[in-house]
């Protein structure tokens, strides 16, 4: 099985390069056939000086880049390329136990044309034959040109292997070897390093590691009749994303996770609690927000529901329907009034107008320690997107803007926030 760790834009950005001990690891490359495939020299030369025993696989494609002698004289061992060691002696490279030695499979570069065969399961060469067979941690480290990484067939490719539980090593903003300028450059090997060491770090390092975290997460669904609805788009995307970075992080998390059409990978820390309505929603939280230290609400709950739920389907007839609804109960606000002072809450905020106003009056009346902001005015926010754009403003109204990023890079944003409040490790 493979698994899905917290992305690292954040650490490169906030973090200084560190001595990195991966003595005994191993690491199973994958080169595939890109300009950048020459910075798989540098990464093996990284990795092993730092104590990881290397196996190198590369495509056919890869091959017109770099030299398998140069990745096999830095690795000490052979490289593998084709199915087959020795055709003439019938002789094969045998995938499955290349997948079962490796503590991780890392590839770095990955095309677009690769990253879509493991998407799709497409698995005509050996690289990505290994990939479907590995049972390890799973790192992809993209390297294309701007407008093939913003095509929507790539991003839903990377979308789709994300949701299969590995791990996107993004991209970096620089010049391309198209001469243009812009996001698509393999991320530095320096910084790759970096990524698989703090992924691979202990739990003794893990900055919540004992604390109980409570998530909510997508929408709820209010019955009309046994056919119809009222709901919203929410996909659950941002709270499953929260969940995963806390549970990275050592803490046991509770996601209350409202009915979604997407199929989402889950930390092994994370227990998921599914709900429809509000009204089970409300429950679920009750039940469970006396014992957390953190409480973070980002699911998008129905304000109203049905006051009567028709037990057969409402037949259509001549004129206009009216439907009457009653308030749901308000779970952010119910927990805020209960609130002891060694737990943190956390609302959220998606606005259409006034929206710095709205979100610090929300702050304010349900008694919140911080609230995510987001607008839908903003474009690639809020439902339905892989990215939101976030101000996160604290109970003491300092308030910090964000830049659009993918949600997974935002969670990260959170909870660093959460890390750095007053009261966050006494929790």
């Amino acid at each position: 099985m493979k698994f899905m760790f917290v992305n690292a834009v954040w650490n490169l950005k906030r973090k200084k390069l560190k001595k990195v001990n991966l003595a005994n690891k191993k690491i199973l490359l994958g080169v595939s056939g890109s300009i950048a495939a020459y910075k798989a020299a540098l990464l093996v030369r990284l990795f092993v000086k730092n104590g990881a025993e290397v196996q190198v696989i590369m495509t056919e494609d890869a091959e017109e880049f770099i030299s398998p002698l140069t990745l096999s004289t830095l690795s000490k061992k052979p490289v593998h390329s084709s199915f087959y060691a020795d055709k003439s002696k019938g002789t094969w490279v045998n995938h499955v136990e290349l997948g079962l030695w490796a503590d991780l499979l890392l590839i770095a570069p990955a095309t677009g044309n690769t990253i879509a065969k493991m998407a799709n399961g497409q698995s005509d060469n050996l690289l990505v034959a290994t990939y479907l067979s590995a049972r390890c941690p799973v790192y992809i480290a993209p390297a294309m040109d701007l407008d093939m990484w913003a095509h929507p067939s790539t991003q839903a490719n990377v979308s789709r292997l994300t949701e299969f539980g590995n791990t996107i090593i993004d991209v970096e903003e620089g010049e391309l070897a198209s001469g243009l300028e812009g996001k698509g450059r393999l991320a530095k090997p320096e910084h790759i390093l970096s990524f698989i060491e703090d992924e691979l770090s202990s739990d003794s390092k893990k900055n919540f590691k004992g604390k109980q975290v409570l998530i909510t997460a997508g929408p709820t669904r209010e019955d009309i009749d046994p056919v119809r609805f009222i709901s919203n788009h929410s996909s659950g995307t941002m709270g499953v994303e929260l969940a995963n970075a806390f549970a990275k992080e050592g803490a046991e998390v509770h996601l209350v996770l409202g009915p979604t059409a997407k199929h989402f990978y889950f930390h092994k820390n994370v227990t998921v609690i599914p709900v429809v309505s509000a009204n089970e929603m409300f429950q679920a939280v009750d039940t469970r927000f006396d014992e957390s230290d953190i409480t973070i609400m980002a699911a998008a709950v129905a304000d109203y529901t049905p006051a009567n739920q028709s037990k057969e389907k409402i037949k259509k007839k001549e004129g206009d329907l009216s439907l009457q609804l009653a308030r749901t109960k308000d779970i952010l606000q119910t927990m805020g009034s209960r609130k002891k002072a060694h737990q943190i809450l956390i609302g959220f905020a998606l606005e259409t107008n006034n929206e710095l106003e709205n979100a610090k009056r929300k702050l304010q009346k349900k008694n919140l320690d911080l609230i995510v902001l987001n607008s839908m005015k903003d474009k690639g926010a809020g439902f339905q997107h892989q990215t939101n754009k976030v101000t996160i403003i604290d109970r003491f109204q300092s308030s910090t803007e964000f830049e659009l990023k993918s949600k997974r890079e935002v969670a990260r944003d959170i909870l660093l926030t959460i890390q750095q409040f007053p009261n966050a490790q006494q929790a």
